[in-house]
């Protein structure tokens, strides 16, 4: 069962900055297979994507409210997918999620629906 750990969430204020990882483990696990992707919720709103990165780190894909502020990024050496957020705003407040699919990558930029997903980390940004 593969396991994905997110981390680097917290509190920022507006204008601010946060880089969220999550980190990716299981028995004989290889990150290079695999689409990796943030999405993340709010509180009472649906689940929205927020970027993906394909298997080799080539192409990346982004939702247009976070296009020119955020840099999604991986090591595959670490199983690790990376989310660099700038310029943050308060809309961007959310439970943010990691996930991964080996399903390919035309599917996963048109899809939610991701085989592993990890436990989330908060990001809030005060005015």
């Amino acid at each position: 069962q593969v396991q994905l750990v997110e981390s680097g969430g917290g509190l920022v204020q507006a204008g601010g900055s946060l880089r969220l990882s999550c980190a990716a483990s299981a028995s004989g696990f290889t990150a290079r297979v695999y689409v990796m992707a943030w999405f993340r919720q709010a509180p009472g709103k649906e689940r929205d994507f927020v970027a993906a990165i394909s298997e080799s780190g080539d192409s990346t894909y982004y939702a247009n409210s976070v296009k020119g502020r955020f840099t999604i990024s991986r090591d595959n050496a670490k199983n690790t997918v990376y989310l660099q957020m700038n310029s943050l705003e308060p809309e961007d407040a959310a439970l943010y999620y990691c996930a991964i699919d080996s399903r390919g990558w035309r599917r996963a930029i048109t899809t939610n629906n991701y085989m592993y997903w990890g436990q989330g980390t908060q990001v809030s940004v005060s005015l």
